[in-house]
């Protein structure tokens, strides 16, 4: 079945917070924790109202009906904020639809879309061990600092992904 990378509409925001508790790393062998974490006041800026600023933007991974992966960014003061002006992006597919290439296209849709809208770059963070460094890495973001755990990565948007 083909997959569609598509913005999403109003009405699937929704989805994006089951897809924040996808981005949740976890470490091999350790446990998940419960989906109520994404209540966190730290977690649910992510999500909260999205829609509501000009500046949020969210893109889905869709196999039919079905939405499986989504990427988004807002202006906030998250993990990987860097300044008032640079988005910060969050991404996740369900497990069973990681490492297909899917992280790669919606990553891709997202950065051409803000470098449309005149955003001079986009940030995130990543825990250290996480494989999606890779990708990250890939696709052009530069590590600009990082504490024990993660790097605050950020892309310049000077030109199509």
């Amino acid at each position: 079945m083909e997959t569609i990378i598509r913005q999403l509409n109003e009405e699937e925001y929704l989805f994006l917070g089951d897809f924040l508790y996808e981005a949740i790393f976890i470490p091999e062998g350790v446990e998940p924790p419960p989906r109520g974490i994404i209540e966190k006041p730290e977690l649910r800026l992510y999500t909260e109202d999205f829609g509501s600023s000009p500046h949020d933007i969210a893109f889905g991974a869709f196999r039919g009906r079905s939405i499986v992966g989504a990427v988004w960014c807002r202006i906030m003061k998250d993990y990987g904020h860097v300044d008032d002006l640079t988005p910060s992006l969050a991404i996740s597919l369900y497990r069973e639809f990681r490492g297909k290439g899917l992280g790669a296209a919606l990553m891709r849709a997202i950065l051409n879309e803000l470098r449309s809208r005149g955003y001079r770059q986009v940030s995130l963070a990543v825990q250290k061990e996480n494989y999606a460094v890779k990708l990250y890495r890939s696709l052009g973001f530069e590590t600009v600092s990082e504490n024990t755990e993660e790097f605050i990565m950020i892309k310049k948007l000077t030109e199509d992904i």
